[in-house]
């Protein structure tokens, strides 16, 4: 072969190489009957405290929640999560919504805009700042919003989106994840455990990133 042709060879050899560790998948998603990742690593929330996911979980089921404020789709679902993870905090399941978000990227996506959206919204649980995009990493969620159910055991029972109609609440013929939510509560086992999480992309922070 000639050493040309050879030298081509190696720097196309070369650039498929650090291409593929460029686009290398994310890690990937949980599966059905996993428990919760992360669960130690804390986060900062609206109320100024930081929190680990494992002192907000429940023995009745924990709902995690990865949104954020800029996204169109978690804006049409917002009121939605917020009645869904009041409800079940009322039901004693543990719940937590997160941002996972770069403000950077937004500057909607921020702590003092999470800290409005809070109390506009009324939640009755912790909204919390990923400040690594970590623990979304560590899910394998991608999607603003995207749910996440633990029943009582600790294992993953239900992923997915919240409903089959984001525009209007009104006409939504499937509730996936507040019938979840019903079932965990109730110690009965998930009709529909997985869905398709419909949303933004989630806008992971860089690796180095701290700050919130």
């Amino acid at each position: 072969m000639p050493r040309s042709i050879a030298r081509q060879i190696r720097t196309f050899a070369g650039a498929a190489l650090t291409l593929a560790v460029l686009v290398a998948p994310a890690q990937a998603q949980l599966a059905m009957g996993d428990v919760m990742p992360a669960a130690d690593v804390k986060m900062k929330g609206v109320n100024g405290k930081e929190l680990a996911l494992a002192s907000l979980t429940s023995k009745q089921g924990t709902l995690v929640v990865f949104t954020c404020n800029a996204c169109p789709w978690a804006k049409m679902w917002q009121a939605r999560v917020a009645e869904i993870g009041n409800a079940a905090a009322a039901a004693g399941l543990g719940v937590v919504a997160i941002n996972s978000n770069d403000p950077a990227v937004n500057a909607e996506d921020g702590y003092a805009e999470m800290k409005k959206r809070a109390k506009d919204l009324k939640f009755q649980f912790p909204y919390v700042v990923d400040a690594t995009s970590d623990i979304a990493r560590a899910f394998g969620a991608t999607r603003t919003p995207e749910a996440f159910v633990f029943d009582a055991a600790g294992k993953l029972v239900y992923h997915g989106t919240v409903d089959d109609n984001a525009k209007d609440a009104a006409a939504v013929k499937e509730a996936w994840l507040k019938d979840a939510v019903d079932a965990v509560a109730a110690g009965k086992t998930v009709s529909v455990a997985e869905t398709k999480a419909m949303g933004c992309s989630i806008k992971f922070r860089g690796k180095a990133t701290t700050k919130s």
